[in-house]
């Protein structure tokens, strides 16, 4: 007979996988009605918490649950989820992986499957609604969020967008870029987490904006392309770059470079740009974000990179002082740097003066 699950036991008692795991470990509150319940549909199920697992946080699983938003889509989130299992096998540990696919509701299924397996702690990459985070708190499983910030309740660890966003426009600039276009993330698409942050999509956008002020060049929004980062249904094409980088080519004065914020954007670009016959840098510079496919492309693309050992390195670190109860830091943020390739050169007017044109 299959032996029968914490989501099993919690379904017939008619409570929260949550609820479960306190009763198991008694440890957080619980009505006398909920605990009467639950202790029945155990009884009535015969379930039985493994050897590993029994008595919970007597005896620790040494796994801690990682939830991703797609691993195969952006192998920003492959880099950052191979970080942290080398950390935990170094400290130990195994990673449990589980993607939500940027569904809240999977996202929950994922959290429940954690409780199950008794881990230890779970890290998000990011998370999609903060009532699943709380999940994992109700059931005294420690939280350490990634990159995004879906909640103030548990600690995150995120990264300094607008600097790179800064130091990115600062780049072209040097290189006499007046019209820099900006394609990226949509603040109003993309989920922003917890509004005590400004959102990833946000930062950018805003060092992109200050990173013109700087430079004493106006804002046309007729450059400025807002949309998704990729379908995830469709693994992760540019085809959303591509889209954007063909409305710019139609504008009747079209950029000489643009500030794509995810590498995958920026090979979408890239493919446009080819197609209508332009090279790169020659008629148009291109810088990109994450240092992900960047070293790949052609010509190898000059990018923001963001600090995804770091990311994934840290952040396993953190959820371990939070198991062992030592005093974690609510927020962190992480430096970007640029990492310069071929993609960006001097502006199309620099070269023709260059050339006695």
């Amino acid at each position: 007979m299959k032996p029968s699950t914490l989501m099993e036991v919690a379904q017939r008692a008619g409570v929260s996988t949550a609820t479960v795991a306190r009763v198991l470990k008694a440890k957080g509150y619980v009505s006398n009605d909920a605990r009467s319940r639950v202790e029945a549909a155990i009884k009535a199920t015969g379930y039985r918490p493994n050897a590993v697992a029994r008595g919970l946080r007597k005896q620790r699983s040494f796994t801690v649950g990682h939830m991703l938003t797609a691993i195969t889509a952006n192998p920003f989130f492959v880099n950052v989820a191979h970080w942290a299992e080398e950390e935990a096998l170094v400290q130990g540990y195994k990673t449990f992986l589980f993607n939500h696919n940027g569904s809240a509701e999977r996202e929950r299924l994922g959290v429940e499957r954690f409780i199950e397996r008794r881990v230890d702690a779970v890290l998000f990459t990011n998370a999609v609604d903060s009532r699943n985070v709380q999940l994992l708190a109700e059931a005294a499983i420690p939280v350490v969020q990634l990159e995004r910030a879906a909640t103030i309740e548990a600690p995150s660890i995120r990264v300094d967008n607008k600097s790179g966003a800064l130091e990115a426009i600062a780049h072209l600039v040097e290189f006499g870029h007046r019209r820099i276009a900006f394609v990226g993330g949509d603040p109003d698409r993309i989920n922003g987490g917890d509004r005590h942050f400004v959102s990833v999509e946000d930062e950018r956008l805003g060092g992109y904006r200050e990173g013109l002020r700087r430079a004493g060049l106006s804002l046309d929004e007729s450059l400025v392309r807002l949309g998704l980062y990729y379908n995830i249904a469709d693994g992760g094409s540019g085809i959303e770059g591509y889209r954007h980088m063909k409305a710019l080519l139609e504008l009747p004065e079209r950029p000489t470079a643009i500030f794509a914020t995810c590498d995958i954007l920026a090979a979408g670009a890239l493919q446009a740009i080819y197609e209508e016959g332009l090279r790169v840098p020659d008629d148009l510079s291109i810088i990109g974000f994450d240092d992900t496919l960047a070293a790949n492309l052609a010509p190898q693309l000059t990018t923001v990179a963001q600090p995804m050992e770091d990311l994934g390195r840290l952040g396993f670190r953190a959820a371990l002082d939070a198991i062992e109860g030592r005093i974690v830091a609510m927020s962190t943020v992480l430096p970007t740097r640029l990492v310069v390739r071929r993609s960006a050169g001097a502006a199309p007017y620099l070269k023709s003066l260059s050339d006695g044109n």
